[in-house]
C-alpha cells in the first residue's frame, strides 16, 4: 500500500505569464495527514486496471494514475500490467493536489514493485510530466516549488499545528482562474520568500501572518461561499486562514486543540466537507 497526502499552499505566488501557455509561480506547499492509499498489484495481462471507492472518478486515461502508470510502462519497456486500487479520501478538485499524490503514490509504488531503482529526482522528473504538482507529491513533506511547480527545494517542516479544512460543493477550473488574473496582480515572490523565513524560525504566529495565495481573490469573486468559509472560519478563532491552490477548499491554522474543535464544529452546520487534520510536513517513504 502507498499513501498518497494532500498538501496545503502557504503561499502560491504568480509571478508571470510564460510563452508556454503555463504561468511562472513560487509557492511553499506541505503535506498534511489526510490522504488517499493506493493498494498496487501485477496482472498477468499487459493491461492498466484501476477502480477506487467512489464512483464518479474516471478511470481511464482521464487518470492522472492510469497516466503515471502508462508513462512508466512506456519508459522502461514494462510488459507486465497492473491493477491499482484507490482508496480515496482527498476530496476531489479541492485545491488539495489528490489526483497529483495518486500519481505521485502511483510512481514511487511501480518503482519499488517493478525494481526500476529512481531515485527522487527521476520520478519527480517523470511526474513534472502529468501535472504541475506531481513533482511536489513524490518528495512530500515541505518544499518551495518553482517554474510551474517542478523545481523543488526542500524546507524544514512547520511547526505541529491543526489544520481544518473545508470544502464548499463547487468545483473550480484551475485554467479558468489563472485565465482570469491580471497582470497586475501578478507578485515578486516576497511573500513566499518571507515564509521560508518564518519556517526556519518555527514562528507559528509568524506563519500565520504570512499567509498569501494570489489565486484567492479571483476564486472569491467567482464562489461567494468561499469567502463566507474563511469569514467563519477566522470569527471561531482560527490563527490563520487561506484558500489552497486555486480553491474552493480553505484551510485554517490553530496550534491549540480548543480552537481546532470550535472551528472544526462551527463549520460542520455550514460545510458538509469538514476535516481536522495535522501537519504532516515530513517527507514520502
Amino acid at each position: 500500500m502507498v499513501k498518497a497526502p494532500a498538501k496545503i499552499n502557504l503561499t502560491l505566488d504568480v509571478l508571470a505569464r510564460r510563452p508556454d501557455g503555463y504561468h511562472e509561480i513560487e509557492m511553499v506547499m506541505t503535506t498534511i495527514d489526510l490522504a488517499d492509499r493506493l493498494t498496487i498489484t501485477t496482472l498477468a495481462e499487459d493491461r492498466i486496471v484501476l477502480d477506487c471507492t467512489v464512483s464518479y472518478l474516471p478511470l481511464d486515461e482521464r487518470n492522472h494514475v492510469y497516466q503515471a502508470a502508462r508513462l512508466i510502462k512506456e519508459q522502461f519497456g514494462i510488459k507486465q500490467g497492473v491493477h491499482i486500487h484507490i482508496d480515496k479520501q482527498i476530496p476531489i478538485a479541492a485545491g488539495l493536489a489528490g489526483g497529483s499524490s495518486d500519481a505521485a503514490a502511483t510512481i514511487r509504488g511501480l518503482n519499488r514493485l517493478w525494481n526500476l531503482g529512481m531515485d527522487m529526482e527521476k520520478m519527480a522528473s517523470l511526474g513534472s510530466r502529468i501535472g504541475s504538482d506531481v513533482s511536489f507529491c513524490v518528495y512530500g513533506g515541505t518544499a518551495l516549488a518553482r517554474g510551474r511547480g517542478e523545481r523543488i527545494e526542500k524546507l524544514p517542516s512547520p511547526p505541529p499545528c491543526w489544520v481544518i479544512l473545508a470544502k464548499p460543493p463547487i468545483g473550480v477550473s484551475t485554467a479558468e482562474v489563472y485565465g482570469a488574473l491580471k497582470v497586475e496582480e501578478l507578485t515578486d515572490g516576497c511573500r513566499s520568500e518571507q515564509m521560508i523565513k518564518a519556517i526556519a524560525e518555527q514562528n507559528f504566529s509568524g506563519i500565520c501572518r504570512t499567509l498569501g495565495n494570489h489565486l484567492e481573490s479571483v476564486t472569491l469573486a467567482m464562489h461567494p461561499q468561499v469567502q463566507q468559509i474563511k469569514e467563519r472560519m477566522l470569527r471561531f478563532g482560527a490563527d490563520g486562514v487561506l484558500m489552497s491552490g486555486s480553491g474552493p477548499t480553505v484551510f485554517a491554522l490553530t496550534d491549540r486543540e480548543s480552537r481546532m474543535n470550535r472551528i472544526y464544529n462551527g463549520l460542520r452546520g455550514f460545510c458538509k466537507e469538514v476535516y481536522a487534520v495535522r501537519i504532516l510536513g515530513e517527507n514520502n517513504g
